[in-house]
């Protein structure tokens, strides 16, 4: 086709027939079949009378050819009369968001449903997450609970200091977000789990005897090197000395709790049938087992509190805080001092919960006490 002749168009080829097309205004459609026609009607009109032009409309689905081509009847269709406007224009459409929630058209108004956690199903990570802010929450709000109940059943409680309790909260708080060592290496760590009740009950005094001023880190390496030996009372009995100082050391005294320990064990042997006492009296009884170790023994091999555990550790934080009437000299004195006063619910987790704060921030040498939470009414903040 040469460049200068015009290709005729639909509406040229109309208007050569004398036919004007003059759209007047926008026709409701009725969902009418005989009103329906497909766009190859258009080009055949139909003169009316007086040279008038009926008008017949057509599908803007599909052509007649091609709906018979696919096997398709003639589809009814229904025009709204309302001009189209830039805000009825659809968005881009988001394949993220598509996934995340659901469009349901009612009427003039879109209702979305989202789904409040998408990628819970498919992602077992997120699913964790959720689970332990779940958790973190209610475990939160069980403390905050117990902690006003705390207030209320020891308000009558004459405590050396006012605020004893406000410090026993913070320090909860900030040993449960700081692990220390003795979390993972202390003497109740120390025990063979996989061995029988007696074996574990006697693996925990060897390690509290073991534990007095040494660090826990040294303790649990010098209870793995026994424990790979699997002691019990009769092998340690028949280990020699040097061999069992060998294993000991670099432990503080190794080789004075090395010759106690062979003491021990013959009396255990003897008298309790290789088993370890089930009272304190007894327990000081044994040589090299003072007072905390006896206390301490009895919570963890028996499960029985009969005493508050006093080591380095509490006896320093004790006599800072203000939770003694008057400045102790020895761990002893302190522990008297503080049964006195604290109540027995909480004996069994001051050891604990002291000797971590003590190895993490109240440390014995330069406190950290710009990170505690007790630093404006600690006695010995300033100090």
């Amino acid at each position: 086709m040469a460049k200068n002749v015009k290709k005729l168009t639909l509406v040229n080829k109309l208007a050569k027939r004398g036919d004007l097309i003059k759209p007047t205004e926008m026709i409701m459609r009725q969902n009418r079949a005989d009103n329906v026609r497909d766009i190859e009607d258009l080009v055949c009109l139909s003169s009316g009378a007086a040279g008038s032009v009926t008008s017949k409309y057509f599908s803007p689905v599909q052509t007649r050819k091609q709906r018979l081509l696919n096997g398709e009847s003639l589809k009814k269709t229904s025009l709204k009369m309302e001009p189209l406007s830039p805000a009825r224009v659809a968005p881009k459409k988001n394949r993220k968001a598509d996934q995340m929630a659901t469009r349901v058209q009612m009427g003039s108004a879109t209702i979305v449903k989202c789904k409040v956690f998408p990628d819970v199903v498919d992602s077992p990570v997120v699913a964790d997450k959720i689970k332990l802010e779940v958790d973190a929450q209610i475990k939160q709000e069980k403390n905050t609970e117990e902690t006003k109940e705390d207030a209320h059943s020891y308000s009558e409680v004459q405590a050396p200091h006012p605020l004893w309790l406000g410090h026993l909260e913070n320090i909860r708080v900030m040993r449960s977000s700081r692990s220390a060592p003795v979390d993972t290496m202390g003497c109740h760590r120390c025990a063979d789990l996989k061995a029988d009740s007696k074996t574990q009950r006697f693996q925990n005094l060897v390690a509290l005897m073991l534990s007095s001023q040494t660090k826990d880190q040294t303790t649990y390496e010098a209870m793995n090197r026994l424990k790979d030996r699997s002691p019990t009372p009769l092998q340690v009995k028949e280990m020699p000395v040097t061999e069992l100082e060998n294993l000991l050391h670099p432990v503080s005294f190794y080789k004075n709790k090395a010759k106690y320990l062979k003491q021990t064990v013959e009396i255990l042997i003897d008298k309790y049938d290789s088993d370890i006492p089930d009272n304190v009296k007894d327990l000081i009884a044994l040589p090299g087992v003072g007072p905390k170790m006896a206390h301490i023994c009895m919570a963890v091999a028996w499960n029985k509190i009969t005493g508050i555990g006093v080591d380095v550790h509490v006896h320093r934080l004790c006599n800072r805080l203000g939770w003694v009437p008057k400045p102790t000299k020895e761990p002893e004195q302190t522990r008297v001092a503080l049964e006195k006063w604290l109540p027995f619910s909480l004996w069994s987790e001051v050891n604990h919960l002291f000797v971590g704060f003590g190895q993490t921030i109240c440390t014995p040498v330069k406190p950290n006490c710009g990170e505690c939470l007790n630093k404006d009414i600690c006695p010995s903040a300033h100090v």
